[in-house]
């Protein structure tokens, strides 16, 4: 049942739209960068540990796609997708014949590996990226020398 799990997996990433699997990945790496944040918040081991899981099962069951979790998935399916019994198990599991024409090298490399690595690239480098600067690096506006002009227009 684990394997037929893992097949039934494997073939829904393969056969995202690219669109979808761009989506997911940016969402995806979106979460892990706010968990890799938080856990630099935290002090002691369980602190961190704590404050990973939010994010990191957050993205798992929204069913966002990270490429080093594909890594493991997709070639299993790959594997799995020859055990006669293991497909018996995914149909009887999904209540349905399974097309797993996509559930190839090919489908892995080209409908889920680069979509989702380029999604997980923009989510961490731009989207996180942009937000940090936003946060932190960005050019701060000295205000105090026209404040005291309003206020105190007497004194420079």
């Amino acid at each position: 049942m684990v394997g037929a799990k893992a097949l039934l997996i494997a073939n829904t990433k393969v056969n995202l739209s690219f669109s979808a699997a761009l989506a997911r990945g940016v969402l995806c790496n979106s979460m892990v960068c706010l968990a890799v944040w938080l856990c630099f918040s935290g002090r002691s081991v369980a602190d961190k540990i704590m404050c990973i899981i939010f994010p990191i099962g957050g993205f798992v069951a929204s069913g966002f796609e990270h490429c080093v979790a594909n890594m493991y998935f997709i070639p299993m399916g790959v594997v799995l997708k020859k055990h006669p019994e293991v497909v018996a198990a995914a149909e009887k599991m999904a209540g349905k014949t399974l097309d797993l024409s996509q559930l190839t090298w090919k489908g892995f490399f080209v409908n889920n590996l680069f979509p989702v690595t380029l999604g997980n690239i923009v989510g961490g480098v731009i989207l996180v990226g942009i937000v940090f600067w936003f946060v932190y690096l960005r050019p701060h506006i000295n205000l105090s020398l026209s404040v005291k002009q309003d206020f105190f227009p007497d004194k420079k």
